[in-house]
Order: C-alpha cells, then sequence, then structure tokens
C-alpha cells in the first residue's frame, strides 16, 4: 500500500491564482483527494481507477456553474493545474493510464 506524497500541493496552479475562489478549489481538491484514498487502498484494478476518475471529472464539470456565480469559469489556468495535479497522482501511483483518458469525461 503506497501513501501519496504529503510534500505535493494540491492544485497548486489554481490556489496561487487569484481568479479562482479558493472555497470552490477546495471542492476540487475535495474530489482529488478522494480519489488518492482510492488509490491509497491499493486498488490496481485499471478500470476501476478510471471509473472513480471519471467520477471525480464530472464532479467537476458539476461546479461549473458555481465557478461561474463567483466570476470565475474552469478555463485554460483551470485544466491546466487540474491535469498536472492528475498526471503527478498517476506518476506517484504508477497507474497505466494517461492523464487525458484519466480526465476525458472533461467539459471544461
Amino acid at each position: 500500500m503506497i501513501k501519496f506524497d504529503e510534500n505535493y500541493e494540491l492544485l497548486s496552479g489554481m490556489y496561487n491564482d487569484g481568479y479562482f475562489p479558493d472555497f470552490l478549489v477546495d471542492k476540487i481538491k475535495k474530489l482529488i483527494e478522494d480519489v488518492i484514498a482510492f488509490l491509497e487502498s491499493g486498488e490496481r484494478d485499471l478500470k476501476k481507477i478510471q471509473e472513480k476518475f471519471d467520477h471525480m471529472t464530472l464532479a467537476i464539470n458539476d461546479l461549473q456553474d458555481e465557478f461561474e456565480e463567483n466570476e470565475s469559469e474552469l478555463e485554460t489556468a483551470a485544466r491546466d493545474s487540474i491535469g498536472e495535479t492528475v498526471a503527478y497522482i498517476l506518476e506517484w501511483f504508477q497507474i497505466a493510464i494517461d492523464t487525458e483518458d484519466a480526465i476525458g469525461k472533461r467539459d471544461w
């Protein structure tokens, strides 16, 4: 069982950009932390892992209106920050899923 890198700052790009309200970035972070906890449990079935990433991505999609209500949006900087975080997670846990596939259900 592998523990995630406690020194890695999830979504640092979004947290460091005042355009994104921290309380909304926190919601995305929580969704990502749920995936990390799933991976820390030792799950190695790629289908189940992809399903977990799909669930995360669809939940992030559902936050788009809330971002817009707070004069923000899930755009290029958000996509890059989320993608970098997911790529790091996949690499850390040595999961053979491409980042673009992992977040393939995104509409942002």
